[in-house]
Order: C-alpha cells, then sequence, then structure tokens
C-alpha cells in the first residue's frame, strides 16, 4: 500500500488530460498522479499512480465531496468540490495543441461560493520518481525554477509557495468569486524566456479544441461521440500517431501478471480511430491514421510491425521498474509486442485506406502502402501469428478473415483501379482456405483450425464486410456469441479455460460495441441499441473507458483511457443512427 498523500485512486474516478505529445491524469483530490515527458513513452515526472515519486495536487483543505465534468467538445476539465465552507473548482487543462518539447499545464482555482482554502503541492521527480529535485530556486518575479533529471520546469502562481522534502507547497486563501492561475512548464530543452500568459493560452487552447472537434450532430449520444472523439484527438500526436493508452502497468486483472505499456501506436488501433472518424464523416483523425500507417507500411513493407513509437520507431523491449506498481500489479516499460507477426495490421490498414478513399482522402502514397499491404497479405496470409489478442502463433481465423475484408472493402472502394481484381481474387482464395479448416460443425467460425472455441473477435470481419450479412456463419457466429460468451449485454473475449467467464477476466468494452454494430448489420435495431447502451454505461465517472470492465466489482480495468474503445463508441454511435447495409458499408444519413 502506498504511504504517498496522494495515492493512487480506483481507475473510474481519473479524468484525462491531453495535448496530443502527452497526457496526465487527475484524481478526484486534485492530484496529477500520471504525467510523461516530453512524450507518451518517456519517463515519468508523475508516476504515483504506479507507486513511484511524484505529483502536482491542488486539494482543498478539510472535508469535501468531489465532483468534476469536462467542458464540451475538450479535454479541460473542472474539479468541483463541495467543501464545509462552500464551492471551489479548479479548472485544469493541457495547453492544446501540445509541443513536441515543452508542455503547459494550466490550473485555474476559483472560489465559487464561499472562501477557498487550498493546499498546494509541486514534487516532480523524473524517471518515474527515481531522480532527486535537483534544484529549486525563485527569481525576482516570484516564478519558481525547478530542474529533475533532464527536465526543466518553471512554475507561476505560487511565489509564496516554500521549499522543502516534498517539493514545493503552499497554502491558497481565496475570498469569494476569487479566482488563482498557476501555470507550470516541463521541457528537455532551454525554456523560452517568454512566460507564458495564463489567460492568452486558455484562449488559444479553448479555440483549438473548439475547432478541432466535430458537432457529430448525426450520431446518437452525442456528448459521449464527442467526448470520445476529444479523446482519441487528445491520444494523437501532430505527426499524427495515435497511443493506444496513456499509461502503462495497470492491470487488467490483478495479481495476474497482465500488465502491459500502452502509450505506443498500435497499427491496428489506429486503423480503428480513421475507421470510426470516416464513419461519423470526419477527417482529421483519418488523414492522421492514413498519413502514419503509410509511412510505416512505406517504410517496413510486409515486415510492418505491430506497434512503433509515436516516432514511427521501434518499440523497446519489455522491462521491470522498481516501483511497487499500481494495486494489484506491476511497474513495466517496453513491450513485446515488436516481436510479433500480427497479420491482421494488414487487413486492418486496407480496411482504412478504403475508407480513405470512400471519402476522396487517400493520395498517392497511401496507394502505395495499401499496394504494399495487398503484397504483404498475398506473400503472408498463411503464415502463423499472434493475432488480435497477442496470443502464440497460430493460424488464427480472425487475422485471415480481417484481411478478407480489408481486401474486398479496396476493391468496392476504387472498382476501376488495377489492385480491384487482385484483391477479390486474392480475398476469394484466402475465404475458401479459411473456410475449410476453420468453421466449426455447428456452422460458427472457430478460433482457428486446431482450436473449435467461439471468439468475439470473430464478429468484427463480418461487421466490416468480409462476408454478407446474411451468410450462414455469420449469423451462427453472432449466435454462439451471444449463448457463449454474452451475459446481460456484456460480453468476454472468449473463454479461457474451465472457470466461470467473469472469473477470468473483465467484460472487453470493444467486443461490446461490436457486438452492437453485428446486431444492426442484421436488422436487429432493438438489441444494438441495447448492446450499445450497456456498454456506454461502462465508463469511469469522466466518461473514460479502460479495456475491460468488471462487473462484479464495478471497477475498470487495464490501461487507462482505452482509445480502441473510445474509437468504436464513436463509429456505433454514428453507424446506429444509419439504416444498416449489408455490405458492411454504413454512410451518414445526412452530408
Amino acid at each position: 500500500m502506498s504511504t504517498t498523500p496522494f495515492p493512487p485512486h480506483a481507475l473510474h474516478d481519473y479524468a484525462l488530460l491531453a495535448d496530443g505529445e502527452r497526457g496526465a491524469l487527475i484524481g478526484p483530490d486534485g492530484a496529477l498522479n500520471w504525467l510523461c515527458a516530453p512524450t507518451w513513452h518517456d519517463d515519468a515526472v508523475f508516476a504515483s499512480l504506479i507507486g513511484g515519486a511524484g505529483v502536482y495536487a491542488v486539494t482543498p483543505h478539510g472535508r469535501w465531496v468531489p465532483g468534476g465534468y469536462y467542458e464540451e467538445g475538450t479535454l479541460i476539465w473542472r474539479s468541483r468540490w463541495i467543501t464545509t465552507d462552500g464551492v471551489i473548482e479548479c479548472r485544469d487543462a493541457l495547453a492544446f495543441p501540445g509541443d513536441t518539447h515543452r508542455l503547459v499545464l494550466l490550473r485555474q482555482v476559483y472560489a465559487v461560493e464561499g472562501t477557498a482554502h487550498l493546499r498546494v503541492v509541486l514534487d516532480p521527480r523524473a524517471d518515474y520518481g527515481r531522480a532527486p529535485l535537483a534544484s529549486t530556486h525563485r527569481d525576482e518575479q516570484g516564478v519558481w525554477h525547478l530542474s529533475t533529471g533532464r527536465h526543466r520546469l518553471r512554475w507561476q502562481g505560487a511565489p509564496a509557495a516554500t521549499a522543502g522534502a516534498e517539493g514545493l507547497t503552499a497554502d491558497l486563501v481565496l475570498r469569494p468569486g476569487e479566482r488563482r492561475d498557476l501555470v507550470l512548464e516541463c521541457s528537455d530543452a532551454p525554456l523560452p524566456a517568454t512566460l507564458p500568459e495564463a489567460g492568452r493560452t486558455w484562449a488559444a487552447t479553448e479555440e483549438a479544441w473548439r475547432t478541432s472537434v466535430p458537432e457529430l450532430s448525426d450520431t446518437i449520444a452525442t456528448p459521449d461521440a464527442r467526448r470520445s472523439y476529444a479523446v482519441l484527438r487528445g491520444l494523437t500526436t501532430r505527426d499524427g500517431g495515435m497511443v493506444a493508452a496513456a499509461t502503462t502497468s495497470l492491470p487488467e486483472r490483478a495479481e495476474a501478471g497482465r500488465n502491459y505499456d500502452y502509450r505506443y501506436v498500435w497499427i491496428r488501433d489506429q486503423s480503428y480511430a480513421g475507421q470510426a472518424a470516416a464513419a461519423a464523416g470526419t477527417h482529421d483523425l483519418l488523414d492522421a491514421a492514413v498519413r502514419f500507417t503509410g509511412a510505416r507500411l512505406l517504410a517496413d513493407g510486409p515486415h510492418l510491425a505491430p506497434a512503433y513509437t509515436v516516432h514511427g520507431d521501434p518499440v523497446a523491449g519489455q522491462q521491470e521498474l522498481d516501483l511497487p506498481g499500481y494495486p494489484g500489479g506491476q511497474s513495466r516499460i517496453g513491450n513485446h509486442v515488436r516481436k510479433q507477426f500480427q497479420l491482421d495490421c494488414f487487413g486492418e490498414a486496407l480496411l482504412l485506406f478504403a475508407a480513405a478513399q470512400r471519402h476522396d482522402r487517400l493520395d498517392a502514397d497511401g496507394w502505395k502502402a495499401a499496394d504494399i499491404a495487398v503484397r504483404a497479405v498475398a506473400d503472408r496470409w498463411w503464415e502463423p501469428d499472434a493475432g488480435i489478442w497477442e496470443l502464440d502463433d497460430r493460424q488464427w481465423t480472425q487475422s485471415r478473415l480481417a484481411c478478407v475484408a480489408g481486401l474486398r472493402a479496396l476493391a468496392r472502394a476504387a472498382p476501376r483501379h488495377p489492385l480491384a481484381d487482385t484483391c477479390t481474387g486474392l480475398a476469394d482464395t484466402i475465404l475458401a482456405a479459411t473456410a475449410e479448416t476453420s468453421v466449426h460443425a455447428d456452422g460458427h467460425w472457430q478460433r482457428a483450425p486446431d482450436d473449435p472455441a467461439i471468439d468475439a473477435a470473430l464478429l468484427l470481419p463480418a461487421v466490416r464486410g468480409a462476408l454478407p450479412a446474411d451468410d450462414p456463419r455469420t449469423r451462427a457466429t453472432l449466435a454462439a456469441c451471444r449463448e457463449q460468451l454474452a451475459q446481460n449485454h456484456f460480453i468476454y473475449r472468449f473463454r479461457h479455460d474451465d472457470r466461470p467467464l467473469e472469473d477470468a477476466e473483465g467484460v472487453f468494452l470493444l467486443c461490446g460495441f461490436v457486438m452492437a454494430l453485428a446486431e444492426h448489420r442484421q436488422g436487429n435495431a432493438v438489441d444494438a441499441h441495447r448492446w450499445f447502451e450497456r456498454n456506454r454505461g461502462a465508463c469511469g465517472a469522466s466518461g473514460l473507458y479502460a479495456e475491460e470492465f468488471d462487473v462484479a466489482q464495478r471497477q475498470l480495468r487495464g490501461n487507462l483511457p482505452q482509445a480502441f474503445v473510445h474509437a468504436l463508441l464513436l463509429e456505433t454511435a454514428a453507424t446506429l443512427a444509419e439504416e444498416p447495409r449489408t455490405d458492411g458499408v454504413h454512410r451518414r444519413a445526412r452530408s
């Protein structure tokens, strides 16, 4: 158990601040427990989330009840505390869009009702809390200058703070209606001579969010769809790479050893986000996904890795940190994904390129990348791979069907392109070979030729148009998932062993939204909405989703926020607003 005065909270209590280049988690006590800099996969400056040192807290004195909300269409978070003396708010944001090397963290405290009494602690510790606070001094203007590891920090707004063992601390007293701005900069390069002005930086951030997140009025659950879009945009760098999550080492199951670093760009997840943006009729996230994925294919060809850093570099190998970890977990950085082959990434990339082509946004480099992906599928579709769940190498059915879906989608999107006939013929070949080995005696697709079990991932290729909606195998797979993996409109990925499903892992929210899409494609509108609403409700207080949801304990599990869940929520919110199409391609009802 952590002895820090700001221990980690249950994941459903956290909100995300993000500027595209990095992200922070803020708890209900106003403590930032997690922030990596200068970018996502770099070392954490505030690491108390996983048992390290480092925190930045603005917390009321005395007793209080927490609350909070995002300002509509942004990642500007408002903490709200009801104290024994009144009401206090703290408005928090990373200045958006972010600079590559320097972050600006904005905090504005406001005494809404009554006098506000607050405690402020700024204790940055680089290298996941292992580096000391090397220097601390205040200049003549009352601005604090700090350094830790390679990080240089500058802090405005608390000239009366004192330096001590826990960093800088200050007690603030605000009269009713009074506001106080705190502005923190952190950089791995020399800081600019000019200080950021709080009012202008807030105004620029508000305007940037306003222009970055579309209205999405043609979706159901529009506020949730817009929040998911904002999350995806906040996780996407200016170079186009979108990290799978902002965190590392948050356990999928307590004490089970399933703790991973997701601060990297998974090609599959990025493709999901691009396809979701296309379904919603927006282009920024679509273009970013095409740009990043296309560049990786042009560079690595058939040896495309499943994941990269946001700079397009290989992911570092997994290593342990000497930290206690989040409760129930361990502390790890890096990921063994760099050693895997995941065939379905090529299929998802082709689905992404097809979506871009339907929106007339696939340029010459995009077509070159698509050609590389098609040839890679032709050369490698028969090879064993790690599959969507990154397990042992086998001939996973979902991987092959994802390639069928991608090939057919590209051929449909550009029927006169020279690649179209190649795509159609290759899709037919892969489908026929897969059908010979991987259709269960009950008529549904099975996980692999040597594994007769059902898997919720097998729903997605049919949703994407690998097979018609009325194909008996499509309907049988959906029925088997309902019968064997679903409980109360939640769904588990697959059965691990003879234990009850809920004892092995949490329900998988990505698959819950895929179930909604699958029911919609069958014309089952009521069931589709049931699935959507059930899984939509499995978020935290701020509306963020992790990978899994523990139904028994009502807790989020895994890294936070999980981009592919937000992507599928966005896509489902757009798709359920439309009439179903049996070819798996959904178009907006209104332009």
